[in-house]
């Protein structure tokens, strides 16, 4: 691991910073991800739910 004893106070606080930057970007594109396929789902759920009422109107 790192030995953070020869950063100043400073860097680490700008090392650790930029380490939870990284670590929130990446929850950040794994929920997008997620929000994604949510939304596709929904949208192909409302497609199948419009055609099934075109089809019960056309009975």
């Amino acid at each position: 691991m790192f030995n953070y004893s020869f950063m100043s106070s400073k860097e680490k606080k700008s090392f650790f910073q930029h380490k939870k930057l990284e670590m929130l970007n990446y929850i950040k594109d794994s929920l997008e991800q997620k929000i994604a396929s949510v939304n596709a789902s929904i949208e192909v759920l409302e497609s199948q739910i419009s055609r099934d009422k075109e089809l019960e109107v056309s009975n």
